[in-house]
This record gives structure tokens, sequence and C-alpha cells, in this order.
């Protein structure tokens, strides 16, 4: 097994999947919002 050092390993596949994630849940909740407002309006 190969020694261990801290910074040196390969984390862009990690970076990539973490973005694609927030970015979800950014759009996610930005229609929720919008869907709520559109209920709002229309039973208001």
């Amino acid at each position: 097994m190969a020694e261990y050092k801290h910074g040196e390993m390969n984390i862009e596949t990690q970076e990539k999947t973490f973005a694609g994630f927030v970015n979800i849940v950014i759009y996610t909740a930005a229609g929720i919002i919008v869907l709520l407002l559109f209920m709002a309006a229309v039973n208001g």
C-alpha cells in the first residue's frame, strides 16, 4: 500500500459531482418557490 500524502489525491470528479448536486438543489428550490408563488396567485 502506498504512503498517504495529504493533498495529492485527484478530486476533480468529486468536485464536479458536488457542483452538479448544488446546481440541482438550487434549481429545485427555485422551482418550488415559483410553484408556491403561482399557487398563491391563483388561489388568492
